[in-house]
């Protein structure tokens, strides 16, 4: 597992479909995922600090989380089948964990709610769905991001299950 960094909430243009980005900690390749608004949105506010009148769905997870007396020690992105990426919740209350499968976009609202929990993706989700994009040496990317996304999205409109099976 390769360790991720949140960098944000994007909008995919022209479709305005958001995705979230995730970057290597220790690498130059991006990956993109799409999700849906709700969860975007949840996002963007736990990286903004927005504190709503209410909890959310995500700080009530965590909320039970923190009564229940668990954790959540990390995510991870664990695979990409069919255009559609899947993730994994691992847990901790006491001595015990617990893996739970999640959507990638559920798990990472989760983490952005959390400090020091890392999200962590499978190499071979990284080599499939992941973009080369190298930073300047002033940290400007030497890529349009948004262009990157664009071509992304046009390989998964065209992949197919045939492609991803070893030759």
């Amino acid at each position: 597992m390769i360790e991720l960094e949140l960098v944000g909430v994007r909008v995919e243009l022209p479709a305005n479909q958001p995705i979230v980005l995730l970057r290597e900690r220790e690498g130059t390749r991006y990956l993109p995922i799409w999700i849906g608004a709700v969860e975007a949105t949840a996002i963007a506010f736990a990286l903004q600090g927005v504190d709503t009148p209410r909890p959310l769905t995500h700080d009530l997870f965590v909320d039970v989380l923190q009564e229940m007396g668990a954790g959540l020690a990390a995510v991870h992105v664990t695979e990409l089948r069919d255009g559609t990426f899947y993730a994994e919740l691992h847990l901790t209350q006491g001595d015990d964990t617990f893996t739970v499968s999640a959507r990638p976009s559920d798990a990472i609202a989760l983490a952005s709610r959390f400090e020091d929990v890392p999200i962590l993706g499978a190499e071979d989700v990284l080599e499939d769905a992941g973009l080369e994009i190298d930073d300047t040496e002033d940290g400007e990317l030497e890529a349009d991001p948004e262009e990157e996304v664009r071509e992304f999205r046009a390989f998964l409109d065209d992949v197919t299950p045939e492609d991803f099976k070893e030759q």
